[in-house]
This record gives C-alpha cells, sequence and structure tokens, in this order.
C-alpha cells in the first residue's frame, strides 16, 4: 500500500483548478482530531484507505491534494470537517484606557477559564473551540455581558488561516473528544 507523504498542492489554487477539471475527485474527510496530525490512515468516500504521513509538524488544510495521476484522470484530495469556533473580538476596547483593557481582559478570562474551555488568541480575537453546545457557550458570554467585546460562532475551516499548527492543535485536537458530558463544575477559592 502506498503511503502519502506530501502534499502535492491545493484544489483552492488556481495552478490546481485547471489540472483538475474533468478529473475524478476522491475525498478523504478528516475530522478535526485527525486533521491536525500528520501521520493517519483514513478512508475516502470511494471506501479506499489511504496512509498518510506527513512531515512532522505539517498541517494541513482543506483541499490539499495527496495523489494525482494525470493519465488515469484521477486525485485524491484531503477534505476538513471542523467543528465550529467561538470568536470574541475585543477589538471594540482596543482604544480604551489601560484600566478598561485589563478590566475587561480579566473579566473575559474569568468567564473561559471558569467553564476550562482553551483559549488561542491572535491580537484583539479570542477562538475558542466548541467544547459544549453553542447555545450553552453564548450563555455563559451573555451572562457575563461583557461590555466593548463581540462574539459569534465561525467554521472552524475558516478560522485555520490565521492560526499555527499547534494552536490549530489547541482548538482541534481535543476540544468536546474526551469530555463529553456536559457536567459543569465550579472551583472555590477561599479567600485569603
Amino acid at each position: 500500500m502506498e503511503v502519502f507523504t506530501e502534499i502535492l498542492g491545493n484544489i483552492h489554487s488556481p495552478e490546481w483548478a485547471d489540472r483538475l477539471k474533468d478529473m475524478e475527485i476522491e475525498s478523504v474527510y478528516l475530522d478535526q482530531w485527525t486533521a491536525q496530525k500528520s501521520r493517519f490512515l483514513a478512508k475516502s468516500d470511494l471506501g479506499k484507505e489511504y496512509p498518510v504521513a506527513l512531515k512532522r509538524h505539517s498541517q494541513v488544510t482543506d483541499g490539499d491534494i495527496v495523489a494525482f495521476d494525470p493519465d488515469k484522470r484521477h486525485a485524491v484530495v484531503l477534505r476538513l470537517k471542523l467543528s465550529p469556533v467561538l470568536v470574541i473580538d475585543m477589538g471594540g476596547i482596543a482604544g480604551e484606557d489601560p484600566d478598561t483593557i485589563i478590566r475587561t481582559a480579566v473579566e473575559l478570562g474569568h468567564a473561559i477559564g471558569n467553564q476550562h474551555w482553551p483559549a488561542v488568541i491572535k491580537g484583539t480575537k479570542v477562538y475558542v473551540p466548541l467544547t459544549v453546545d453553542e447555545k450553552v457557550m453564548l450563555s455563559v458570554l451573555e451572562t457575563h455581558n461583557i461590555a466593548g467585546i463581540t462574539y459569534k460562532f465561525e467554521p472552524g475551516i475558516e478560522v485555520i488561516p490565521y492560526i499555527t499548527p499547534a494552536d490549530m492543535r489547541r482548538l482541534f485536537g481535543g476540544a468536546g473528544h474526551e469530555n463529553t458530558d456536559l457536567e459543569h463544575h465550579h472551583h472555590h477559592h477561599p479567600l485569603i
């Protein structure tokens, strides 16, 4: 069985769009836990198995091509199925005084941390993986009513261009995978 060790290109690039015209495209769908790995065995939509062993720290993106045979008019493409990501935008407070910025950041950190939600911060945006139902996550933020921030869920695939491979592992590598119960617990710390 052939092991695929490199990404040949991406179906979203203009260079490959022409090359793939009139070709059979076989899709290998990767869930969010597999997509953050560089070595995996996955089945295609045609039921064939494809072993992939990329260089360490490689980041798979939606539409990556791992096999291309112009004679057989066939290509194998990796497709990502990622959970949505809660994107919290703190840009609304960027011009505020330092006290407001610090207070807002601590309030948001408390709200997220109390839920044990991992987060990735890029500029004024905070990316939080889907760990429980979307309505529950939105309810937490609405309850805290933190002034100056906005938030919404975005498809995980749309967040990928803004993050590193390590960030991708943090957002998609385990969120909701091991912890499937919705039980919530608080830590009570005595005041000193």
